[in-house]
Order: C-alpha cells, then sequence, then structure tokens
C-alpha cells in the first residue's frame, strides 16, 4: 500500500516486507559475526587475567538487556529507522536526529572496519605471491575488491543479500564447528572429562578479581555489537511487531552461548594466557595446536568470510537508515529516499557507503575504526534505553499497569551498562566521534531554523 506523508501529496517510498524471522536471525547473526569472540580472545583473557569466557557471558546479560528494549520499541514502530525513529517519537525529534546521525556512523564503520581487516588478510596471504607489487597499491586493490563485492551483493536486493548469508553462515559455522570437535576430542584425549568440564575458565580464585572483570566486560561488549542492526529491517521483515523482537533477543542469546563454547574451550586447550606468542591471534595459535596447519588456514580463511558477511550486512542496515532519515526529509529526500523500482532497493544509499568504505579504507586503521565503533554505538543504546522506558514506564501509554522490572529497570540497567562503556572511550575515539556528532547537530540547526522547526517523522506505530 502506498502512504503520503502528512506535508504533501507525494507518495512515500515504502520497502517489501520479504524477510521471515529466520532471514532476520540470519541476519544478525551474521552481522556480528558467529566468531566475534575470535579476535578478542587473548586480549580478553590478558584483561580478565584468564576469564574470558565469564566476561562473554556477563556482557550477554547486559547487552540482552538493551536487546529487549530494541525489540519493544520495533514492535511499537516498525519502521527502517530503528534507534532514529524510536528516540524521536519517544523523546524528541531533534533527538532522534541526533540519535540517528550517530548510528549511521556506526553502521558506516562496519563496512569500513571489514574492508580494512579483509583487504589485510588477504594482502598477508597474497604478498609473497605477487613480490613485485607494491603492498600499498596491494592494499588500494583489494579494498577496492572487498567493498566493490559488498557493494555489487547488495545491489541485488534483499533477498539476495539474505541468501548470501545463509551461504556464509554455514561456511563459517562449518570450521567453528570442526574447532569445537577438534578441542574436545584433544582435551578428552589428554585429560578425559576432567579436560572438557571444568570450573576454571569461569572462576580462578587465584587471579580472579571484581574491578578487573568489571573492566574486562566492558571490552568483552565489543563481541555484541551490530545486534541492533536487525531492527533496521523491520520494514523488510513479515510481521515486523512479533519477528524483529523475537530475532534481535535471540541473536544477542546465541552470540553470547556460542561464542562462550569457543572461548571456553579456547581457554581449557590453552590456559595459560602468559604463553601466547601474539595476543591478536591468539585463537590461531589454539586451532594449530587442536588441528594442525589445515585448522589455521581454514580459520584464517573464515574470518575472511565473517568480515565480508559482517561488511555486507553493516552496509544493508546503513543504506535503511539513510533510507528513512531522506524518506523523513531530515535529508534531501530526492537521493536518500530514492529506491530501485525493480528490487525496492536504496540503491544511491548502497553505492554512497560503498565509496565511503572504500575511501576510508584507506584514511583510517583498524585499531582506531574498532574504537570508534562504539562511540556512535552506545549512544544510540542509551537513547533507545530511555525511549523505552518513557514510553512503557513514565508516559505508560498501554492499557495495562506499569510493571516495575520490565518497564523501568530492564531499560534502566541497560542504559547504566551503555553509559559505563561509552564512558571509558579512549580520548582520540572520543575526539572523532565528537566531530562527527556536532557536524549532525549543525547540519540539524540549519535544517531546522536554528531548531524552531521539527524534523519531519512518518508514523509508522500503525504498520
Amino acid at each position: 500500500m502506498t502512504r503520503t506523508d502528512a506535508c504533501s501529496s507525494m507518495p512515500v517510498p515504502h520497502l517489501r516486507r520479504v524477510l521471515t524471522l529466520r532471514d532476520l536471525i540470519f541476519y544478525g547473526i551474521v552481522l556480528i559475526m558467529p566468531i566475534a569472540p575470535v579476535p578478542l580472545f587473548g586480549l580478553a583473557q590478558k584483561l580478565s587475567r584468564g576469564h574470558a569466557v565469564t566476561t562473554i557471558l556477563i556482557a550477554m546479560v547486559a547487552m540482552m538487556l538493551t536487546a529487549v528494549s530494541y525489540g519493544r520499541m520495533a514492535a511499537l514502530y516498525p519502521s527502517a529507522g530503528s534507534a532514529y525513529t524510536y528516540v524521536g517519537r519517544e523523546l524528541n525529534p531533534h533527538l532522534g536526529f541526533v540519535t540517528g546521525w550517530t548510528m549511521f556512523f556506526d553502521y558506516l564503520l562496519i563496512p569500513l572496519l571489514n574492508t580494512i581487516y579483509g583487504a589485510l588478510t588477504v594482502q598477508r596471504l597474497v604478498a609473497p605471491v605477487l613480490p613485485h607489487l607494491p603492498p600499498k597499491v596491494l592494499y588500494v586493490l583489494l579494498a577496492a575488491l572487498f567493498s566493490g563485492t559488498m557493494t555489487v551483493l547488495n545491489l541485488r536486493g534483499i533477498r539476495a543479500t539474505a541468501r548470501a548469508n545463509v551461504v556464509m553462515l554455514v561456511v563459517m559455522c562449518a570450521v567453528i564447528g570442526a574447532f569445537i570437535l577438534l578441542a574436545v576430542q584433544y582435551l578428552f584425549t589428554r585429560q578425559g572429562w576432567a579436560g572438557i568440564l571444568s570450573t576454571q575458565p569461569f572462576y580462578n580464585p587465584m587471579t580472579f578479581d571484581v574491578r578487573v572483570i568489571t573492566t574486562a566486560t566492558s571490552f568483552a561488549a565489543l563481541t555484541y555489537i551490530g545486534f541492533d542492526g536487525v531492527t533496521t529491517l523491520a520494514e523488510d521483515a513479515i510481521n515486523p511487531k512479533r519477528n524483529v523482537l523475537l530475532a534481535t533477543v535471540f541473536v544477542c542469546l546465541f552470540t553470547g552461548l556460542f561464542g562462550g563454547l569457543q572461548i571456553y574451550l579456547a581457554q581449557r586447550v590453552w590456559p595459560d594466557w602468559q604463553t601466547f606468542s601474539n595476543l591478536e591471534t591468539a585463537f590461531m595459535d589454539v586451532c594449530y595446536r587442536v588441528g594442525g596447519l589445515l585448522l589455521f588456514h581454514a580459520l584464517a580463511a573464515i574470518l575472511i568470510v565473517a568480515n565480508l558477511g559482517s561488511g555486507l550486512s553493516g552496509q544493508v542496515g546503513a543504506a535503511r537508515l539513510l533510507f528513512s532519515m531522506g524518506r523523513d526529509n531530515v535529508l534531501p529526500r530526492r537521493f536518500f529516499s530514492h529506491l530501485d523500482a525493480k528490487r525496492s532497493t536504496p540503491t544511491y544509499n548502497i553505492l554512497l557507503i560503498g565509496f565511503l568504505a572504500f575511501g576510508g579504507a584507506l584514511a583510517m586503521n583498524y585499531e582506531f575504526t574498532a574504537e570508534c565503533m562504539n562511540f556512535g554505538a552506545f549512544l544510540g543504546f542509551m537513547g533507545v534505553n530511555l525511549a523505552a522506558m518513557r514510553h512503557f514506564y513514565f508516559a505508560n501509554r498501554t492499557p495495562r499497569r506499569r510493571r516495575l522490572l520490565a518497564d523501568a529497570l530492564v531499560p534502566g540497567l541497560g542504559f547504566m551498562f551503555c553509559l559505563g562503556i561509552w564512558l571509558g572511550l579512549s580520548a582520540p575515539a572520543k575526539i572523532f566521534g565528537g566531530g562527527w556528532l556536532l557536524a549532525g547537530i549543525a547540519y540539524n540547526a540549519v535544517k531546522t531554523r536554528g531548531f524552531r522547526q521539527q524534523p519531519a517523522m512518518i508514523d509508522f506505530s500503525e504498520s
């Protein structure tokens, strides 16, 4: 059905509802990556003094609080705008724009980060084969290949993206499944059931420290960055009021339990984290110990696949967020709300993000990009928790009675956890992210004549 907005008779473009609950779950898992804890393993072990799996599980509980807020708000407003829509509707349209602006910063950095990591990984593998090609030239070509591949796949439409997600998810889970089986076999052969079943990865009285665990949990929360991307597909989803909530919470639960299992086995196989030769590639060493060179190379391959899949999904989320803001005319409507007539795809947005991912990969490094991701992500998380608390507890716009636990404590605790992580960001990340935030505020001030006009927001609460 075609709608018109409140300000004009122009038809408002809409996405097609084609994605099932399974598609949403696959999208979310691929966006986060089923091997999300793998790159963090060595550093998490060091920060937690050997309690990495404990921090993963604590972070899972904390992030699921925010996931519940996202799911409940998506049921009210099944819009591609996600946090932008929720905050704008429940708190203030100007705050909604700022939230959307910062969340776009986060979504943009996902394909950018994956482009950087993918290009660097392949470069290390193929550089010996191409000794006469300058490293910088090779990196530029590989960055173009990664960003170009993501863009082409997304231009083919959301169904093509969903099918690609399924294939990549199967490949990643197959290799990680092989690691799990080989790790169990390795432990059982050497130590029997005592090697497989142990409480030491969760609690080692010799090294356990609550303050250390608290700091390490903030780092472990990086495992879950991107789960909210599911809510940007609310307008592509069948029965979004049910499926988006279920998919968002399930993605967090799966990531925590499946990722926790990987980290638990890695801790049992190699309990002394101080003996790793390189903390950043510590999980690779564990794979080599249980599966030899074959598993070592297989993991390297799926890291490449995982980054392609995560970047592909991140580009989808960013494109749909821009589409929603363009449709509301808070960004230029003619460009940002454009949809391909055949595939119902925000083509211009996808091309723009692909170009920015390529350009950003040439200007930024992996470590700094990863630090900046949390700036926009956790600002958005805090906004959504506040929006959920206001709607369900303080405003109480539903006929039922207010519930202290579900309506106030759950989003309130989610807000506090996200605030703690955001405050712990490094100074350079805050400066860079703050510059982006100020640019968005300045643009909105000009667009709304010094905030005297409210940004237009299309109502999807009855979708």
